[in-house]
């Protein structure tokens, strides 16, 4: 296939050629794609560590009960794991929410804040909301200052220009995010792990986000854990190297991946967004009500219709990705060389998203 062929050419690295392959090409070229609702070839059934996580926490989190989940793994992939959609109906709603209305509040650090006063980020939710529900999808209109959110970070606050975490530039971590988290990794296997450090993507139909390794945190034994929501993409998992040719795979709305041993450091990128595969404004998981029973500590709220209808309006042309970390093992302190005075939050062209916007086209493109 092209996408084989592509891999067996000189020049530029193979990881690039299949990235520059799925970001440019057709969307009907698609074939050499892994889809695990199809599992075959090279996916195979991976193992979850059920007794871990009790039912009981798992509906708190909105997830259902670890044993009617499906997990993959992928031969050649030590440690990585793909989970479709666990989330019980209505529940991704929640964390849709969350990464809209409340995670990009103060004291969370966002692209805006680069460029904009303090007190003109402050609340995203409020000065777009509007604008968002009265937007009409058949007309090209300004974007609102939520659309033009790329990223937030919670927590340890990542610092694009010095790629590094700091004991300084720390924020509370969301405690029900935190809670999903445990959860996920305790069912891969990782009892005890720590969110500490979260990176929250928002893409568009234009957007990509360029080949690069999370390897900031001081303590790499521990899991990333990555959820979707909202439009789906196309994600690139290579090797330790960008000469090795990287796989091909889709993530949906609810889709979590796991990458964890030989897998955690391994190159990736996400070349392309694409539309849910239904052909519908939003994929069908989304339009599931959240059930009226849920339990009484449950992390997950219910959204009132005024706060999903913006939220359905945003993810109608857009993807929601949270990528949670552990920064430090158990006892461990950040290096004094390593403490920054956290500013210089600027993303760099090879970590973070990338627009095929007009002005963009006229910079260099690395990836």
């Amino acid at each position: 296939m092209a996408a084989a062929a592509l891999t067996r050419e000189g020049g530029e690295d193979a990881f690039r050629r299949l990235f520059r392959f799925y970001r440019q090409r057709d969307a009907s070229d698609l074939r050499g794609v892994v889809d695990f609702s199809v599992p075959g070839g090279q996916v195979f059934r991976s193992q979850l560590s059920i007794s871990s996580v009790s039912d009981q926490d798992a509906y708190r989190a909105g997830l259902q009960p670890v044993s009617q989940w499906k997990a993959y793994g992928l031969n050649g992939y030590p440690g990585f794991i793909f989970i479709p959609n666990p989330f019980l109906p209505g529940c991704q709603r929640h964390w849709v929410k969350q990464c809209l209305k409340l995670y990009p509040q103060k004291p969370s650090v966002c692209n805006l804040d680069l460029h904009m006063a303090p007190e003109k980020t402050s609340d995203l939710w409020g000065q777009s909301k509007e604008k968002l529900r009265r937007k009409d999808s058949s007309k090209r209109e300004p974007r609102s200052l939520l659309e033009k959110l790329r990223w937030v970070t919670l927590g340890y606050h990542y610092n694009w220009d010095t790629k590094k975490y700091s004991a300084n530039h720390h924020t509370p971590f969301p405690s029900d995010l935190a809670f999903l988290s445990e959860q996920v990794a305790a069912a891969c296997g990782f009892r005890g792990f720590q969110a500490q450090a979260g990176i929250l993507n928002y893409y568009h139909f234009d957007s990509s986000l360029g080949i690069h390794v999370d390897e900031s945190e001081l303590d790499h034994s521990r899991p990333l854990l990555s959820f979707s929501f909202g439009q789906s993409s196309i994600f690139l998992l290579g090797g330790l190297k960008r000469e090795e040719a990287p796989t091909a795979m889709f993530m949906h709305s609810g889709d979590i991946m796991v990458m964890s041993g030989f897998s955690r450091l391994l190159y990736h990128a996400v070349p392309r967004v694409l539309p849910n595969p239904e052909g519908t404004a939003l994929p069908s998981c989304l339009d599931q009500a959240l059930s009226s029973d849920l339990p009484v500590d449950s992390v997950i709220e219910h959204s009132s219709d005024e706060d999903w209808q913006v939220c359905a309006k945003y993810l109608q042309s857009s993807r929601i990705n949270m990528t949670i970390r552990q920064v430090l093992a158990e006892g461990q302190k950040f290096p004094e060389e390593s403490v920054t005075n956290g500013k210089g939050q600027a993303p760099s062209e090879d970590s973070h998203h990338q627009e095929n916007s007009r002005a963009k086209r006229q910079k260099p493109n690395t990836d």
